[in-house]
């Protein structure tokens, strides 16, 4: 079986990273998962959560949304300047431009509301995120 290579996005705290990163190692193998915060503090939250590597930045996040399989994170991460002004105008386009699939969490935190999206607990829609990723990689 072919190794999947998920990129992780996570700003803020990493809460929703960290949280993505345990569900994913526990429930899916042969998963390789780079976690790429805004920040060092979300970095470190997600490395310690089990990711395979990490890294921190804008570049880092240009670097690697072209060379994973999966990009996962909050509808923030293509927004730019979000989360506070964490997410640039080139980490945006790095990731909507990567051929990679993204699979997005709602987040209406960053004047952006996603119609047809029915309101769920971050731990609902954490269980959905690895629902299709299952589906996209079994």
């Amino acid at each position: 079986m072919k190794l999947i290579n998920i990129l992780v996005v996570d700003g803020m705290g990493g809460g929703i990273g960290k949280a993505l990163i345990e569900r994913i190692k526990t429930e899916l193998p042969n998963i390789k998962i780079t976690a790429v915060g805004t920040n060092a503090i979300a970095t470190t939250a997600m490395l310690k959560a089990g990711a395979d590597a990490s890294a921190t930045g804008e570049n880092a996040i240009v670097y690697n949304a072209s060379r994973v399989d999966f990009i996962i994170g909050v509808t923030g991460i293509i927004i730019a300047n979000s989360m506070y002004g964490e997410v640039s105008p080139k980490m945006t386009k790095a990731i909507s431009a990567s051929p990679a699939h993204k699979i997005l969490i709602p987040i209406d935190k960053c004047n952006m509301t996603v119609v047809g999206v029915k309101p769920a607990s971050m731990q609902v829609f954490i269980k959905e995120v690895v629902d299709k990723l299952s589906e996209y990689i079994l």
